[in-house]
Order: structure tokens, then C-alpha cells, then sequence
């Protein structure tokens, strides 16, 4: 298995099915803080529910058109990043994240994508890479522009949640826009 270096004892790491047990811990430490923004938080809440979500992109990675990353900081899974889509035909691919409070404020969502988006465009030829956050995630937004991505508009009403829709903001990155991956030297 693989492992970036994120810096300040993380790592980027594959997220796979063996690691449920885990998984599930972490979900349970950051289900509130990342429910509202993760479809999937609210549906792993037990061991096979957990296997289920994580079986669910080892079938994408299988397809080449998803992926899951997690991210360990000091050896407990805090996050992740993941292509939500990735259409190499097509030349698309979007990316998502999440994170609990204890890995916030360190920049590790910023650098673990910027790896995503990388390898996207830089080994894949990904020309186009989305990013989608409702409107008030504002951590989110603040990402997608480190990143250096453009906001494209937004989706008005496009997410329900617990019976409100919530509004989308779409922001992409196209290949000739990357400059590299935020925090590091390639």
C-alpha cells in the first residue's frame, strides 16, 4: 500500500473495505460535524453499513470511476478525500472531502486534494475537475479556492437535507489552470 506524506504526522492513504472497523470508529467521532455535508456519514452506522460505503468505492476504483482516500493524522483515520465521479473518456472528475474536528484547521483537506487533482490532471489527463459544496459549507469554499478553482454558479435548491434544499455551489479547475498541488513541490 501507498502513503503521501502530508506533513505533521499525516498521511493520505487508500480507504478500502478491510478497514470498516476503523472506519466506522471515525465516522462515529465525526458524524455530526460532517453529516450535513456527506450524504453517506448518516448511513454508516454500523459495521456492514460501513463495509457497505467503503465495498461501494472499491466497485468504483474497480470501474476507474471513483476513488476513496483516507487521511491518518498521527495514526488515527481523521478524513478523506474522493473522486465522488471520475470519467477519463469524458476528461471529468470531481473530487470531495471530509473531515472531523480534531484534524480542522491544519490544511490536510487543502494538500490531500491538491494530490487528487494532480494525479487528475498530471497522470490521467483529467481536463476538467468539479468541486461541489452547498452554499453555507464555507470550509469548503475556502478549499476549492486555495486550490485555485473558480466558482462556476450555483445550483439553486439543488440538496435536500432533512427536508430543506439547500443550495449547490459548483466550482472547477481546468488542467491548463493547475499550477500544482498546495503545499508541496510538484
Amino acid at each position: 500500500m501507498f502513503a503521501i506524506d502530508l506533513n505533521d504526522g499525516a498521511e493520505l492513504r487508500p480507504l478500502e473495505p478491510w478497514q470498516a472497523e476503523e472506519f466506522l470508529a471515525h465516522m462515529d467521532r465525526a458524524r455530526d460535524a460532517v453529516e450535513p455535508w456527506i450524504p453517506w456519514a448518516s448511513r454508516s452506522t454500523d459495521l456492514d453499513s460501513a463495509r457497505t460505503t467503503l465495498q461501494r468505492y472499491a466497485e468504483l476504483a474497480a470501474r476507474d470511476a471513483g476513488r476513496l482516500y483516507g487521511i491518518w493524522l498521527d495514526g488515527t483515520l481523521v478524513g478523506g478525500t474522493m473522486f465522488v465521479a471520475f470519467d477519463a473518456t469524458a476528461g471529468t472528475c470531481e473530487i470531495g472531502c471530509w473531515l472531523e474536528p480534531a484534524g480542522q484547521g491544519r490544511g490536510l483537506i487543502t494538500r490531500a486534494a491538491g494530490h487528487l487533482v494532480d494525479w487528475a490532471v498530471r497522470v490521467r489527463g483529467i481536463h476538467r475537475v468539479e468541486w461541489l459544496t452547498r452554499s453555507d459549507n464555507t470550509a469548503s469554499s475556502n478549499v476549492a479556492r486555495r486550490l485555485g478553482m473558480r466558482l462556476d454558479g450555483v445550483l439553486r435548491e439543488e440538496f435536500p437535507y432533512r427536508g430543506v434544499r439547500h443550495d449547490t455551489e459548483v466550482w472547477s479547475l481546468l488542467a491548463p489552470e493547475w499550477a500544482g498541488p498546495a503545499g508541496t513541490d510538484g
